[in-house]
């Protein structure tokens, strides 16, 4: 028997056909919810993406700005430097193309994938890696030609910093090198491989030297090949800087300090603008820009003559006889007249302690004029212990000691005032007399650093104001403070230190064609070594042993006017060894224009 089936009359259930339609809906609800997460939720991100894979921004440097001498003399530059970097998303097999690279630049490949392991996490991968900075022109033509067979390398330009008088203004420039981690953390203007200032004016004025990068947009194919780009914000280029130094003049004394650790400051006092600051011996920045081994940064740091340091600013000696300058001033402002006489036998006692006059037998009876232009220790003892170390930390402190001068530049140091409630602190022990007479001629604990020695003699002749140094040649004149003294002490100090040259321990000073003011002074830094009665000089003692040479001065001739002041470490005596430097100085400084040049 046949089934006939009656196709209109059929009716297929109710419950599939809504069960089809459920589908059929839930499938085009679907569809609607991925083209709105695709097309409007993430739209804006895939858009982008796929704009970058057609087309990529790429940062244009700008020059860092040049420093000047005062006479337009180039002291930092920018030289033309390449380097060569990796595009992750462009390079399909990137072990392979390290190792390539690592052939080509002889570097260990295990050198070279650390540093990309390390740097991959910072940038975005169509972004670029920069695997070397600084590559020989003729070695980035080689590596240019065969850059169609490993994609995802390019060759990247940009200027390095170079600094063609090195040693001469190492300490005041200072370097540039590699922004690291922390401070791309802090900058986000920084990108990965951008140099930034670390020392010096370079790092003290990173702000106006760093100019602003600019930007091209640059189309590329499916390998990441330019195909053409377009400037999209043109580079603003760093601040150029004209300094207040002579690059001459910094030169030459460097050559006079042949191979003394020792400083050398030029300053002009009414206005406090630095003609001269010289540290030796100093380093070849230029290894900092080009970067530094682990071995050679040790190597520097660990030398004994400390060549990285600023001796002008970051070191600290004892101030010895250039102290009495400002011993005078407290004994006058005291009401001690300059008349008063004492009598130096060589030494002076107290308690069980025997304080000696750098002169064995004495110098008799001495007023105050002759304590000065002679030097006389005694003189000093005896006044300074009757006046007591409250007076002289508190004068001392007035005159600018204890505290920075501001110069513009990093790290610099304050020295050391001593002080009853500082030795407490610091050893947990009171003040002694002895301590007091130590003191009073430059010794003990007191330290200063070179520029406040300078600071203070030019607020001498410049009517008793503290200037602050001034590297710059746009800044102003700015008093940061005024010495106690009256014009009258003025007047008395600058006379005295004049006899001091014409017949005193200055002697090495004198000079038929101008007017020269000074001071010398030998800083102990150890007990004085005796043989018998007999003090060894200083090639009978080790270089370590030997006495610091100091001498701060003044000079007019004409129009110009300036304070001198020269320290040498271990120089021995300030009159034998650092007062002719200081002469050479004037010398250099006095000469007609065309000598100088």
């Amino acid at each position: 028997m046949k089934l006939k089936l009656d196709p209109e009359g059929y009716q297929p259930p109710r419950s599939g056909i809504l069960l089809l339609q459920f589908l059929i809906g839930a499938l085009f609800f679907v569809f609607v919810l991925r083209f709105w997460y695709l097309q409007i939720h993430k739209g804006t991100e895939f858009a982008r993406q796929a704009q970058n894979n057609r087309l990529r921004n790429e940062r244009v440097y700008a020059s860092r700005g040049l420093i000047k001498d005062k006479n337009g003399i180039l002291l930092a530059e920018n030289r033309p430097a390449f380097g060569l970097a990796l595009v992750r998303e462009d390079c399909p097999d990137i072990t392979t193309t390290l190792a390539q690279v690592s052939v080509w630049m002889d570097t260990p490949l295990e050198q070279l994938i650390a540093k990309f392991n390390q740097d991959k996490r910072k940038v975005k991968p169509f972004e670029p890696i920069l695997l070397f900075t600084d590559i020989p022109f003729e070695q980035v033509a080689k590596i240019e030609s065969q850059l169609m067979h490993w994609p995802g390398l390019i060759t990247v330009a940009h200027s390095k910093r170079y600094y063609p008088q090195s040693h001469e203004f190492a300490h005041i420039l200072g370097y540039v090198a590699e922004a690291n981690e922390k401070e791309l953390a802090m900058d986000k203007v920084l990108s990965l491989g951008d140099t930034i200032g670390k020392q010096g004016l370079e790092y003290i004025l990173e702000p106006r030297l760093r100019g602003e990068k600019g930007e091209y947009s640059v189309e590329v194919d499916v390998l990441g090949r330019a195909l053409g780009k377009v400037l999209v914000k043109a580079p603003q280029h760093g601040e150029d800087i004209q300094l207040s130094l002579d690059a001459q003049l910094q030169q030459k004394i460097v050559s006079l300090l042949d191979t003394h650790a020792a400083c050398v400051i030029v300053i002009e006092p009414h206005t406090g603008r630095l003609q001269a600051l010289v540290t030796t011996p100093a380093y070849d920045n230029n290894l900092f820009v080009r970067g530094l081994s682990q071995k050679n940064w040790e190597i520097l740091r660990d030398n004994p003559r400390h060549p990285l340091q600023n001796r002008t600013i970051q070191s600290t000696y004892p101030p010895a006889s250039i102290w009495k300058l400002l011993m005078i001033g407290l004994f006058l402002e005291e009401g001690i007249a300059p008349s008063t006489h004492i009598t130096c036998t060589g030494s002076v006692t107290l308690g069980d302690h025997i304080f000696r006059c750098w002169k064995k037998h004495g110098h008799g009876s001495v007023d105050m004029k002759r304590s000065l232009t002679d030097s006389c220790d005694v003189y000093f003892y005896i006044l300074g212990e009757k006046l007591g170390i409250d007076k002289i930390e508190n004068f001392a402190k007035a005159c600018g000691f204890g505290s920075l001068t501001k110069i513009d530049l990093p790290y610099e140091k304050v020295g050391l005032v001593p002080s009853r409630s500082w030795k407490r602190s610091r050893f947990g022990d009171n003040w002694y007399k002895g301590e007091t007479l130590n003191t009073s001629i430059g010794q003990g604990y007191t330290l200063t650093t070179p520029l406040q020695i300078a600071v203070f003699v030019s607020s001498l002749i410049n009517g008793g104001n503290l200037m602050k140094p001034l590297l710059l040649s746009e800044d102003k004149p700015q008093v940061l403070g005024k010495i106690p003294f009256s014009e009258e002490t003025l007047a008395f100090i600058n006379n005295t230190m004049r006899l001091t040259v014409e017949k005193g321990t200055a002697r090495v000073l004198r000079r038929n064609d101008a007017i020269i003011g000074g001071k010398t002074g030998t800083a102990q830094v150890v007990k004085l070594k005796m043989v018998g009665e007999r003090r060894l000089k200083a090639d009978e003692v080790s270089y370590m042993e030997r006495d610091h040479a100091w001498i701060a001065s003044w000079g007019k001739k004409d129009d110009q006017e300036v304070v001198v002041v020269v320290m040498i470490e271990h120089g021995g005596m300030g009159s034998s060894t650092a007062g002719p430097i200081a002469r050479k100085v004037y010398d250099i400084l006095f000469s007609t224009k065309q000598e100088h040049s």
